[in-house]
């Protein structure tokens, strides 16, 4: 599996209230809105640096600390953003990001500039940043994580497979 894209850089420790504020954790339930928030407490213009299917965000330590809100991988996902590339993730976020099948990997990012195009091989566990022409090795995933992103994550994966985890 492939997944390319150009880089949106973040910081270190993005807490899950950076990636939607808590103020709308009970006002607004429908993903598609809460998304036009994602980062605004960071960057107000957040989501104008996104292009739907085609941005990777790029951090660095800690990615997704804090509550284990669900909301906020899904923001992630329902923005268009088709991976997370970070130094490390919170344990939580980790799970909450493959549960609903958003890529999330492991990898140094300390390289990686604002709009370098971007392409993630799971198969070789790299990264290449075609702009700088860089390979950055990523942690490879188990076999049931890159099972659960082809599926789209873990209810999908289970209704397709009768409720059973499958390799």
């Amino acid at each position: 599996m492939r997944i390319k894209g150009r880089a949106v850089l973040l910081g270190d420790n993005i807490n899950t209230d950076f990636i939607i504020s808590g103020r709308y954790k009970f006002s607004i339930t429908d993903m598609k809105e809460l998304s036009k928030h994602i980062m605004e407490d960071i960057d107000p213009e957040f989501p104008k640096k996104l292009k739907k299917g085609e941005s990777i965000l790029v951090a660095g330590e800690n990615f997704g600390m804090g509550s284990s809100r669900e909301q906020a991988p899904l923001v992630i996902k329902e923005s268009g953003i088709v991976a997370v590339v970070a130094r490390s993730f919170a344990r939580i976020f980790y799970r909450n990001g493959f549960n609903i099948g958003l890529p999330l990997i492991q990898a140094d990012t300390s390289k990686i500039k604002e709009r370098d195009e971007l392409e993630i091989d799971f198969d070789r566990s790299r990264l290449e940043d075609r702009t700088q022409n860089l390979k950055i090795n990523i942690q490879p995933l188990s076999a049931i994580m890159q099972k659960l992103l082809d599926d789209g994550g873990i209810v999908n994966h289970l209704k397709k497979h009768h409720g059973r985890l499958r390799l």
